[in-house]
């Protein structure tokens, strides 16, 4: 799903599924919310809105049914957690440096 960026309210990023009809919303502070049911109309005011913290809170917040989600990392992030997971972090090799 690809997320738009924005900077409204609490609100950092939405994207959303047509096929899922699956809504998503990035708050501050990392959390994500996901809201199914949502309709194509319902999404294309919402992204197209100029004051979407407030068609959020007024058109989705308590409408649909929603479940918690992670946030997406970005990419950058989510290749160093792999090479990581493969190789160590970089606090495992500065402490092998150390050793040396």
């Amino acid at each position: 799903m690809e997320m738009k960026k924005i900077q409204s309210g609490k609100l950092c990023a939405i994207g959303y599924d047509a096929a899922r009809r699956l809504l998503r919303v990035e708050l501050e502070g990392g959390s994500a919310l996901e809201y199914s049911g949502v309709s194509a109309d319902l999404w294309r005011r919402f992204a197209a809105s100029s004051v979407a913290w407030s068609f959020y809170r007024d058109n989705i917040e308590e409408e649909f049914p929603v479940k918690t989600g992670a946030r997406v990392a970005d990419a950058g992030s989510t290749q160093r957690a792999a090479l990581d997971a493969l190789f160590g972090g970089a606090s495992e090799n500065s402490d092998e440096q150390k050793a040396d």
